[in-house]
């Protein structure tokens, strides 16, 4: 049973399916998912909030950072620019600068010396550190508002051979203020992107705990994508058999060379049950951090007295008279190009086609 069928039921015939992306999605919504058959057009809506009551305890957090050998620039760790050709030469003549022949090509060598003087004499500079803020935000958030001991378990993944991780520790709200995160110190950037050995880090360290949500950021080159996928649905099968607590997996996409394609594999992955185990978002997308908790509202839960939602052409098409639960479920006509939601006089409209 894929997630689609278990919000919308099983639906007979042809259809196309799909969730909007975050930076298609309004500000007052969490998840989208769109439906579209030859008859009809069903909407699945989660209001975005905090999980409250029951929902917020329990939690154990995790924040695992990419350390494969494609981070190097988002790590600031990529020298950028170009010495002039008089420096160049300068640095040659005291030994700064060497040359290697490998496989047929001739590569020049910096020595520390050399590339100490170009970043001195602004030649040289290193690319920006787009993984620190991102990181430094997202365990601040975990450990403030949702792990159960107020510290958020951080690790590198995709270490030395790709599969390897290195652990940073358990970090404190107080702690991520200059906390430094450059990539992993004992191991080298990966020669590869295994995400498999970072998920079951966290399963086994957090087997028993009521609630577990871990994020991943990365730039979405996996290289196990498979062995994820298997690994996420017998994870899946274990939850909705009662065999394990909830395991909530998150995939953050840092750098303009971000790779979306496999984290939206992971996203809309068909488990076989009702456990969606993955989420994805693009870190230049998030408007706001609670937007990690898209896919954690409880339906019971009541976000407003009443409510009205109207089709593009203005008709009432559903009422809430008796309280808007945070997840709801729509039906429109096939060609409906949006909606509008009314609550207390304030509408919020949402696209449903986009290209």
């Amino acid at each position: 049973m894929s997630i689609f069928d278990h919000y919308f039921g099983k639906d007979l015939g042809q259809f196309q399916e799909y969730t909007l992306p975050s930076n298609k999605t309004v500000k007052e919504f969490g998840k989208v998912y769109v439906r579209k058959s030859k008859n009809k057009l069903k909407v699945q809506v989660t209001l975005l909030m905090t999980p409250e009551g029951q929902t917020a305890e329990g939690w154990q957090t995790g924040v695992a950072l990419d350390a494969s050998s494609s981070m190097t620039t988002v790590y600031g760790r990529e020298l950028l620019g170009e010495l002039p050709k008089v420096v160049a030469k300068s640095y040659e003549d005291k030994g700064w600068i060497k040359y290697q022949n490998e496989d047929g090509q001739r590569f020049r060598i910096f020595e520390r010396a050399a590339v100490e003087a170009a970043l001195k004499q602004g030649f040289f500079r290193y690319s920006e550190n787009k993984v620190e803020p991102v990181a430094r935000k997202f365990i601040a958030y975990l450990a403030r508002e949702l792990d159960i001991a107020g510290q958020s378990t951080v690790i590198y993944w995709a270490c030395g051979n790709g599969a390897q991780y290195e652990e940073i520790g358990d970090i404190s709200v107080e702690q991520c203020d200059n906390l430094n995160l450059q990539g992993p110190r004992q191991l080298k950037l990966g020669l590869s992107t295994h995400l498999k050995p970072a998920m079951n880090y966290y399963c086994q360290r957090f087997k028993s705990a009521q609630r577990g949500m871990f994020i991943f950021i990365t730039d979405g080159q996996i290289d196990d994508l498979n062995a994820v996928k298997q690994f996420s649905i017998q994870l899946a099968h274990e939850i909705s058999q009662g065999q394990r607590n909830l395991f909530k997996c998150i995939l953050i996409g840092v750098g303009k060379e971000v790779d979306e394609n496999q984290m939206i594999a992971l996203d809309d992955l068909d488990t076989g049950t009702s456990i969606d185990i993955w989420d994805h978002k693009l870190a230049e997308d998030m408007r706001d951090l609670v937007e990690i908790f898209a896919e954690l509202v409880d339906e019971n839960q009541i976000v407003a007295q009443t409510a009205n939602v109207f089709d593009a052409d203005g008709q009432l098409v559903k009422k809430f008279t008796d309280g808007l639960p945070a997840r709801i479920v729509l039906e429109f006509s096939p060609d409906t190009p949006w909606f509008e939601l009314e609550v207390m006089g304030q509408r919020v409209r949402q696209l449903l086609i986009y290209s």
